[in-house]
């Protein structure tokens, strides 16, 4: 394992704080992402580092072929298993179907391809959820004459407060089970795992990445209000990397939640994105990894831009008035995180004017100074669930 802080100042986008398994650092995050889902149903050590075996370090092809190779590898076996009246081993196996089609649209190309492998994960996740026999409840929200997908856990408690899980650039609604939503429904909390524009599938469907963010969260506690019975007041808000973009704006205009938890606060994602394009076109030249160029492509797409520039554009006024906020807010970030998002969720901690606020840390001995601690998930599903708990017994 290398140490990755020296090339910090190279990378504003830094997310991981030392080198895991592949020298692409794009690559070798979402591979400790895939390791990190293994706890809660993803792919097992084993697994993972086999199919890690196939990939070309850097090489988005090889990625996605290895991983949906084993997509199907993983949906054989789940099938075999259910013929053979084995549900629940199906519904694990299926799990990590699931689990290989997530990763392998990471570095797919935009298009056709991409949206295949969507679809087979939503698939294999609804089709997972029933022979585990979840009580999971799919949902489309409306939203500016589209939908926004998502799925809603209910918790046999009577009562148990609704957590509204909001992921990132780089998410789709069913991912954020793995991440987070398993984790606190197991700890006594109904969980909604949703799509906001620009993310899973809905760019395709012509919504992208909106600088107010608070408008399409609000559609989505309406629904959660009106269709499944969770009561202003009890309702959570969790924001997860862009997430945390999305929640800190919401944090300053909604007022049906209890309580805003970032991992990690990201108030001006802007920033972040202008010096990212800085950095790229220094290193005009320097032959990026076809995974680097991939992702771009689809960061591109997500915000509805057709090039750099337009991107700095559309995302310009992603911007969150930290002046707005006083409700109760957790905020979480990774020693391993870079110099932006650790200096944002710094400041944002200390500028909100919620008079019951924490700041959590997280540095390389907790095993969790990852971006939205994706080499140690549970750490980040304790930290929410503890602060939870305390804001719902108060």
């Amino acid at each position: 394992m290398n140490s990755n802080s020296a090339n910090s100042a190279q990378r504003p986008d830094q997310r991981l704080g030392q080198t895991y398994r592949f020298n692409d650092p794009d690559m070798d995050l979402f591979f400790v992402a895939a390791l990190g889902w293994g706890p809660t149903g993803g792919l097992d050590i084993g697994q993972a580092f086999h199919v890690a075996s196939t990939i070309e370090d850097g090489d988005a092809d090889t990625w996605v072929s290895s991983f949906s190779r084993y997509a199907e590898v993983q949906t054989a076996q789940a099938d075999a298993w259910k013929a053979r009246g084995w549900r629940r081993a199906a519904g694990e196996a299926r799990l990590k179907a699931f689990a290989s089609f997530r990763s392998a649209w990471q570095f797919a190309p935009p298009g056709p391809v991409f949206g295949s492998l969507v679809a087979k994960q939503r698939a294999a996740f609804s089709a997972a959820l029933q022979e585990l026999s979840f009580p999971a409840t799919h949902v489309q929200v409306p939203y500016n004459g589209k939908t926004l997908p998502g799925v809603f856990l209910k918790h046999p408690t009577a009562d148990a407060p609704v957590v509204l899980v909001i992921g990132g650039a780089d998410t789709s609604f069913d991912d954020l089970f793995f991440t987070a939503g398993r984790g606190l429904f197991d700890r006594g909390y109904s969980v909604a795992l949703v799509d906001l524009p620009g993310q899973g599938i809905t760019q395709a469907d012509g919504l992208h990445w909106e600088v107010e963010a608070e408008k399409p969260i609000a559609a989505v506690i309406d629904v959660l209000i009106d269709r499944f019975g969770a009561k202003p007041g009890r309702i959570a808000l969790v924001g997860l990397s862009l997430g945390g973009y999305f929640v800190t704006r919401a944090a300053g205009h909604e007022t049906r939640v209890a309580t805003v938890i970032a991992s990690t606060p990201f108030p001006n994602p802007a920033r972040l994105f202008s010096l990212s394009v800085q950095a790229a076109t220094d290193a005009a030249g320097k032959d990026p990894s076809s995974a680097a160029t991939r992702g771009r492509q689809i960061a591109l797409w997500k915000a509805g831009a057709t090039n750099a520039q337009e991107f700095l554009t559309r995302t310009a006024g992603m911007i969150a008035d930290a002046s707005r906020v006083t409700v109760p807010f957790l905020s979480i970030v990774g020693a391993g995180d870079s110099h932006v998002f650790l200096e944002q969720a710094k400041a944002w901690h200390r500028e909100i004017r919620s008079t019951r606020k924490d700041f959590v840390l997280l540095d390389r001995e907790t095993g969790a100074d990852g971006h939205v601690q994706a080499n140690n998930r549970l750490r980040l599903v304790q930290e929410c669930s503890g602060w939870l708990d305390e804001t719902f017994s108060a």
